[in-house]
């Protein structure tokens, strides 16, 4: 199914090939490709990402954006709010990297931090152990920030 970058943070257009349970792997390559619909519309082109860019919205963090490898058909990137903590320090957090796959159209929440600072964040991370529960868990996380970064109008295209 071709997308156009109109259109791509809209769940309901995702037709999967098949009948998902959540937390199996068909219903995690359906995030993926959610996934990568929501980051093409927050970033634009995918295929020429320059970095690092920064995403600044009225009433939300400035959102970062660094592209951190580019191979043929990957890009790894690293998406964060940036937190100032005492005396000059800096806080990432939420702190994603996300692998885009750009032949096959997806994109995957590779790591979130593992101690996160926020309570919420916290909870959801120690809520979630094995393999394909940690990717579910990373991927549910890096979707839904995307609902929100969208929502609040962050934009890099």
């Amino acid at each position: 199914m071709e997308h156009s970058v109109d259109n791509v943070f809209a769940d309901s257009l995702i037709v999967p090939q098949c009948v998902y349970r959540p937390g199996s792997f068909t219903g995690l390559m359906t995030i993926y490709e959610s996934n990568f619909m929501k980051l093409a519309h927050l970033v634009g082109d995918l295929d020429f990402i320059a970095t690092p860019w920064i995403s600044a919205v009225e009433g939300d963090c400035d959102l970062h954006l660094e592209c951190t490898r580019r191979d043929p058909y990957t890009s790894t990137l690293r998406l964060t709010y940036w937190f100032e903590e005492g005396e000059g320090e800096r806080v990432a957090d939420p702190d994603l990297t996300v692998r885009v796959y750009h032949d096959a159209r997806l994109a995957e929440a590779r790591s979130v931090r593992v101690s996160h600072r926020h309570m919420v964040l916290r909870a959801l991370a120690n809520g979630h152990s094995l393999e394909l529960d940690r990717r579910w868990h990373s991927n549910i996380m890096l979707n839904k920030w995307l609902d929100y970064l969208l929502e609040t109008g962050h934009s890099f295209g």
